[in-house]
């Protein structure tokens, strides 16, 4: 097991040159056109990257029009709750769209300003990429084609309604289970034939090379910012820090920052239903490792190694993989892989809502309700968890099938005064 006190170089090692993180992720390609768009992709990106000019009208945008720094915020009153823990929430809620996705989309449109491309094609589940990506796109005067799976444009209605608004075009994806893994399947095959004036903007840290390492470099201010937020509040470092996994876009970015840290790190995965095979998204804690969309980590997938069914009541967590730098910090032991399934995590939204007059998105839920689990245990922490994205987006869904939390957190015998 490696531990914090290994972590100093971390990022000067890992990926290498061809997009590894020790054995996992790389760019599995066969169309020749495709190998050669993405070796444009990542030079240009290591390229412009390094530009004071880039990053100087990168940090404009996220102070002017995301509004950044998020704020890290106390939760009193839900921790007192419980008792012993201090429970912070890093707010990418509050980061404009309502969620942490604006962080890489507004650098992939940059990105695409700087190479000369006129289209940004995406996919997205919960849709909170897929607003961000919009977003980005009218910023900067581009084109947008986002592919959503039927069953998550289904339930997703609201930000469906603000992709288009945007001037973005969803299109449906409707083969297999017609969520987020379709969804990446119809967005890549679209970006093969349109890759010479089109850049592929990826929603997680996930995909070929360069995409982990881009998404976890333009993610990374998530960790940032609460790192030094969590010292100037208390004037010490956290215990432990705690983010929700699909492929792992805000995870990476929290975690990152704190990798050279006594800090502990918790990933959580979703389990939906349960451990049985197409009733959870955890690919971590039940998957194997395998090739998916371009790249190598661990993924759940049926006995001919095809990609598994997957399922979570959170659209932006059924992914059946991980993204590789993940993987790599499974192995070394530096990040605990953990799940939560879908009851304890609405349980987690309710008692948020409540107590604290925050409603979260359900991707975020399986993160506090982590920290939640936490703080039951009745000893001594500090625990920052991101809440990723705002509930807004979940309600119509939240209502219909669990309603509005009295008769929920009855069944589960908590009475809030």
């Amino acid at each position: 097991m490696n531990t914090y006190r290994d972590f100093d170089n971390y990022l000067k090692e890992y990926p290498d040159e061809e997009g590894f993180f020790g054995s996992y992720g790389g760019s599995y390609l066969d169309d020749p056109e495709l190998i050669k768009a993405f070796k444009e992709y990542a030079e240009g990106y290591n390229t412009i990257a390094q530009s004071s000019q880039f990053i100087a009208e990168l940090r404009r945008i996220r102070k002017e029009f995301q509004g950044r720094p998020t704020p890290l915020y106390h939760c009193q009153k839900l921790s007192n709750l419980f008792g012993k823990t201090q429970i912070y929430l890093k707010r990418e809620d509050l980061n404009h769209t309502g969620a942490h996705k604006l962080n890489h989309c507004m650098g992939e449109g940059l990105l695409a300003k700087y190479m000369g491309k006129k289209k940004l094609i995406a996919e997205t589940g919960a849709g909170q990429h897929g607003v961000a990506l919009a977003t980005a796109a009218a910023y900067f005067g581009l084109e947008c084609d986002i592919y959503m799976g039927e069953v998550d444009i289904a339930k997703q209605a609201p930000n469906v309604a603000r992709m288009k608004l945007l001037g973005a075009k969803v299109v449906p994806v409707s083969f297999g289970l017609k969520t987020l893994k379709e969804a990446v399947d119809a967005a890549f095959e679209a970006y093969s034939h349109e890759y010479k004036t089109a850049i592929y903007c990826i929603g997680t840290a996930a995909g070929p090379h360069p995409f982990p390492l881009m998404v976890r470099d333009f993610q990374q201010v998530i960790g940032d910012e609460a790192r030094t937020q969590f010292i100037e509040m208390t004037g010490h470092l956290p215990d432990k820090v705690i983010a929700c996994v699909g492929g792992g876009s805000n995870s990476i970015g929290t975690f990152i920052p704190f990798l050279a840290d006594p800090v502990e790190l918790y990933g959580v995965e979703p389990l939906g239903h349960g451990p049985a095979i197409g009733d959870h998204a955890a690919s971590i804690t039940y998957g194997q490792v395998g090739v998916m969309h371009g790249f190598n980590s661990y993924m759940l997938a049926n006995e001919d190694g095809s990609p598994a069914p997957v399922y979570s009541n959170a659209s932006g967590l059924d992914y059946p993989a991980a993204g590789p730098e993940h993987a790599l910090l499974h192995d070394m032991g530096r990040v605990n892989y953990v799940t939560i399934d879908d009851e304890e995590a609405i349980e987690a939204l309710f008692l948020l809502s409540r107590v604290e007059g925050i409603i979260p998105a359900i991707e975020s839920s399986h993160a506090l309700a982590y920290a939640l689990k936490i703080a039951r245990q009745g000893r001594p922490n500090s625990v920052i968890a991101t809440l990723s994205g705002r509930g807004d987006k979940d309600l119509d869904y939240v209502i219909e099938h669990y309603g509005t939390g009295d008769e929920f957190l009855a069944k589960r015998g908590i009475v809030l005064k």
